[in-house]
């Protein structure tokens, strides 16, 4: 059922209700004011009447029938339009328009008017009593209540009329109102009818109404309808994580595990291989299991860093970060002279265990590519702060990177001359500083010797990029307020 139909029926019903309630309180205050001024009227003839009533008992008392009679029709032309009843201890006087003889009245005559009844007929009455030298009585005037017992169904007939008309028309009145008020609430139904998340990329216009409801309720489906596009944009990516995860894998996986299987294959062949040759392949599957390893554990870091969500950046006190990752390169390595240059209480806001993988493999590059000529690691990791931003330097003493070579030292799976390690440390170097909406730079050392690089993070917090695709493709390191992939 409609909206403006329910309204209708509600209103409808309601409004007759109300129609009779406003009726019964109307006939009780017209029952009550025509009483007030008929007991008025009574009491006013009463008054009027109370000397000719007692004029009449002392008449009646004192054995003169002729006055008495005199006295009597005087009585009776003061009554006017009521009718009176004089009760003494001699006799009942009776005129005008009255109960039956038959009525009881009260023993005893009451202060207010009452109402007593004739058969249909209902009278209003006011006793008064009477007292003289030679006995007391009572003075009853009465009025009847025709009059108004007509007003009150006259009254009523029209509250009834009323009531009748009253549930059809606001019916009709409220269904058309209805109407008009949901049109905008039918127009966005309208809208929104059309609109399959799952086979258009058509999304909810909606101008503004001034109906408030309305237009929250577009808001509503508007935030709906972008949150669903988000977590489908972020299942594709997830797809596509998983995609290039086991391609990337499979890829790079394939060598490690093919030279295994040569080694695998010369041991089984030759059970007796002298000791220094068997010696050799051994240590050559140390060194494939440890790069399929090193690849795996890299794949994984990259994988987690295109999946993290908005709810997991905070406030990360950067500085304690650098130097538990120093701690920890110094337990790996306790030949190598690390050194820390860092402002105290320098936050960002980040990802916490992101930036530590920046700064572990900024300090694995440094220990692997960066040793001075006579085979010595020495590496300084600087942190300096502003209002605005924080910057991470880390310097080594090796070869340096030439110019040619900077901007792809970060490209995923790019290996130096030498290398034994995966090829992914600096890629996700590039991923998290990329994922902090920062940059990093690499050139030559301070003083012109070895590597600088350089990582500049904002202190604000901001939304995450939109796109993350890090398994699959890779940036150049000064591409930092962008993502590896940009849309077409």
């Amino acid at each position: 059922m409609r909206l403006s139909t329910r309204i209708g029926l509600a209103v409808g019903a309601t409004v007759p209700l109300l129609v009779l309630a406003s009726g019964w309180l109307l006939l009780r205050l017209v029952d009550h004011d025509l009483h007030r001024a008929e007991d008025e009227h009574l009491r006013s003839r009463a008054t009027a009447m109370a000397p000719d009533a007692r004029a009449l008992l002392r008449a009646s008392a004192g054995g003169r029938p002729r006055a008495a009679d005199t006295r009597e029709r005087q009585l009776f032309s003061s009554a006017l339009d009521v009718g009176v009843r004089v009760v003494g201890p001699d006799g009942t006087f009776s005129g005008g328009p009255q109960p039956g003889p038959s009525v009881r009245l009260p023993a005893r005559a009451a202060l207010a008017p009452i109402t007593v009844r004739d058969g249909a007929t209902s009278w209003r009455a006011l006793a008064r009593p009477i007292t003289t030298v030679r006995g007391s009585g009572t003075l009853w005037v009465f009025a009847p209540n025709a009059a108004d017992q007509a007003q009150l169904r006259l009254v009523r007939r029209r509250v009834l009329a009323t009531t009748l008309l009253a549930a059809p028309l606001s019916g009709l009145l409220a269904w058309g109102i209805a109407t008009g008020a949901t049109g905008p609430l039918r127009r966005l139904g309208r809208r929104t009818a059309g609109i399959d998340p799952r086979a258009s990329t058509t999304r909810l216009r909606h101008d503004p109404t001034g109906v408030t409801e309305v237009d929250d309720l577009a808001a509503t489906l508007q935030k709906a309808l972008a949150r669903y596009d988000e977590q489908a944009a972020r299942t594709a990516e997830a797809l596509d994580t998983a995609r290039s995860f086991s391609s990337a894998a499979a890829h790079e996986l394939r060598t490690p595990l093919m030279s295994m299987g040569t080694d695998l294959d010369i041991l089984a062949a030759h059970p007796g291989l002298a000791e220094p040759d068997r010696t050799e392949v051994v240590t050559d599957l140390r060194h494939g299991h440890a790069r399929l390893l090193g690849l795996l554990v890299m794949l994984r870091e990259l994988g987690r860093g295109d999946l993290v969500e908005a709810e997991a950046l905070g406030a990360v006190e950067l500085t304690e970060v650098a130097e538990a990752a120093v701690a920890e390169a110094r337990r790996h390595m306790p030949a190598a002279l690390i050194t820390v240059d860092a402002a105290p209480a320098l936050t960002v806001h980040g990802w916490e265990p992101g930036l530590r993988l920046l700064l572990d493999n900024l300090l694995a590059n440094a220990l692997a590519h960066g040793r001075d000529p006579d085979g010595r690691a020495h590496v300084t990791v600087g942190l300096r702060g502003t209002d605005a931003q924080v910057v991470i330097t880390v310097d080594d003493r090796g070869p340096g990177v030439p110019p040619a070579e900077r901007d792809r030292v970060f490209e995923r799976f790019r290996r130096g001359s030498g290398s034994t390690g995966s090829g992914l440390g600096l890629t996700l170097v590039a991923q998290q500083t990329a994922l902090h909406r920062g940059e990093v730079t690499v050139s030559d050392g301070p003083d012109g010797t070895g590597a600088r690089f350089r990582v500049r993070l904002p202190r604000t917090g901001g939304e995450l990029p939109a796109r993350r695709d890090w398994l699959i493709h890779t940036a150049g390191a000064n591409r930092s307020q962008s993502f590896p992939k940009d849309a077409p």
